[in-house]
């Protein structure tokens, strides 16, 4: 039993020792930093960091409020019903649902993560993953409105960001192993009402510190990659491609908001604007963080670069054959 206590409190440690260990640092170089920072990077910074934060928390709130109902009210028999029996069916059923949930990429970790704790086969939990803040009505009338010339890319982007989340699920049934998941303990508490919050306050802790995390890194990079570097790229059909993959995981934007940006790099391709939304929404620095909080570092991994490779080549494909 000791033992087991042990092993829980090193499980434990995480996103709020992390910031704390932040924090502490933060005061104690605070001199050094300030003067290395120029006063409008200082600012360029907190605007991207307030904005990821911003973009992503009323939907992380949705997310972890959800994951909480799955956990607490929904019975596990009602996935067995819901969900076809085997498997490999049982993947893209999961995908397709993402259509009927709106929500981004903060918000569907932890539901996955819940997911698969009420017996769901990680496959398809996976898949819904994936699916879910990329192909949900929010996002693909989002994508239209950026898009007003090219109807096109809204269905470019369903179908590639569809095929990439069925492949993943796939793949998981055929190369996944089950001690790459380490979901943080939960305990088990008496009442329905205390149990729900106390599913939120877990998933909060665990997901919002590595938010955070992973909203500071994409603002610290984004003010450090040179503008210039973007003209050169672009010239380049698959330097494009491979740029704009590469900026949507360093930009961590919200799958909501995305489009807006893609429509805004005007000098790059449609293919490779498509490949920047289709990256965007299954991997980003804030969600390999969050997953990494959720699911354990282990599986994110692993996890991370082969959605990244996925991602980018049905990306690519699709583009060059709709676009």
């Amino acid at each position: 039993m000791a033992e087991t206590q042990t092993l829980e409190r090193r499980r434990g440690l995480g996103s709020v020792e992390f910031l704390a260990a932040l924090l502490i640092l933060l005061v104690i170089f605070r001199g050094p930093l300030s003067g290395l920072v120029a006063g409008a990077r200082l600012e360029a910074w907190t605007t991207v960091f307030v904005s990821v934060l911003v973009q992503a928390v009323p939907f992380l709130v949705f997310g972890v409020l959800l994951s909480a109902i799955i956990a607490v009210f929904v019975p596990s028999s009602f996935w067995a019903r819901a969900l076809p029996e085997q498997p490999a069916l049982a993947v893209p059923a999961a995908s397709l649902a993402g259509v009927v949930l709106p929500g981004c990429e903060c918000g569907s970790v932890p539901v996955a993560g819940s997911l698969i704790r009420r017996g769901v086969t990680p496959a398809a939990a996976l898949a819904f993953l994936l699916a879910s803040p990329a192909i949900n009505p929010i996002v693909l009338t989002a994508t239209a409105v950026a898009f007003p010339g090219n109807p096109e890319m809204v269905v470019a982007r369903a179908l590639a960001s569809l095929a990439v989340a069925v492949m993943m699920g796939w793949l998981w049934l055929r190369l996944g192993r089950a001690d790459w998941i380490r979901l943080p303990h939960q305990p088990d508490i008496a009442g329905k009402g205390r149990a729900f919050w106390s599913a939120c306050r877990h998933d909060m802790i665990h997901a919002g510190g590595y938010l955070v995390a992973g909203a500071a890194a994409a603002a610290t990079i984004s003010v450090l990659v040179p503008e210039a570097w973007l003209q050169t790229l672009a010239s380049n059909p698959v330097l494009s491609i491979l740029a704009l993959a590469v900026l949507a995981v360093l930009l961590s934007i919200c799958s909501e908001a995305d489009a807006f940006v893609a429509a805004s790099l005007s000098q790059f391709s449609l293919t490779s604007r498509l490949v920047f939304l289709v990256v965007g929404p299954m991997v980003d620095l804030k969600l390999i963080a969050m997953q990494t909080g959720v699911f354990g570092r282990r599986f994110a991994s692993r996890f991370a670069p082969a959605t990244f490779a996925l991602a980018v080549l049905a990306g690519s494909l699709t583009g060059w054959i709709l676009l």
